[in-house]
């Protein structure tokens, strides 16, 4: 992805989060500088890799596989670990109108994902086989605001404004947007986008950043390179 395009998302992601009433966090609109001369009292956020994330699984074709994220919190993984302490965390994210997020589950994280508003949040199911892998022929269970739901294997989920899923590890899912943009909140265990994430096709987590611009703020996945 160009770091132009990535501009332009960051500035359209915003405006469509506070047209739900829904504002970012302040360090969301630091410049690089700002970040670089705070760098001394952001260490738990680096860590954490609060912030800005936008992939097209490094397959150059946002606007029909990608997804917009922000990561407002994020626990520690040495509190999950003992099993006590910050063990949640918490993002904002845009499906567009048929825009896919792959097939793929979570090792270790579980997860609520939930229609904070526009259209219906389409979620393609399928179980896992013994092994954990992808079982085009499992079916599994999963809750529903608190209701158990039973779904076949590729069962579609759709979820209007206000409903929600919790996944749990082990549950593959693929989602989009149905009929229009959705705005999606996701309260889980604590985060790693690095490590956590188990794709059925092999596709990349991050986006690969062609820099022909300057970057309006910094993505967590930047944080390495300019911090």
């Amino acid at each position: 992805m160009k770091r132009s395009e990535i501009n332009d998302i960051m500035a359209a992601a915003d405006e469509f989060i506070r047209s739900f009433g829904y504002v970012l966090p302040p360090f969301a609109y630091w410049t690089p500088d700002q970040m670089r001369a705070r760098r001394g009292d952001i260490q738990p956020l680096i860590d954490g890799k609060f912030g800005w994330d936008i992939t097209d699984y490094g397959q150059g074709r946002f606007r029909e596989m990608g997804l917009f994220l922000f990561t407002t919190r994020n626990g520690r993984q040495a509190d999950l670990k003992r099993g006590g302490g910050m063990c949640y965390a918490e993002k904002i994210m845009i499906s567009r109108h048929d825009q896919l997020s792959p097939m793929h589950r979570h090792w270790l994280k579980a997860e609520d994902i939930i229609n904070r508003g526009g259209a219906t949040l389409a979620i393609e199911m399928f179980g896992s086989a013994a092994d954990g892998s992808f079982d085009a022929g499992a079916g599994g269970t999963v809750f529903c605001d608190g209701i158990r739901r039973d779904f076949a294997p590729g069962e579609v989920l759709r979820l209007a404004p206000g409903e929600s899923v919790t996944l749990m590890p082990g549950d593959w899912h693929a989602f989009w947007g149905e009929g229009g943009d959705v705005l999606i909140g996701e309260v889980s265990t604590v985060n790693d986008d690095d490590t956590d994430n188990w794709f059925r096709e092999r596709i990349g987590r991050f986006a690969e950043i062609e820099e022909d611009e300057a970057p309006r703020h910094l993505l967590a996945s930047d944080y390495a390179k300019f911090l």
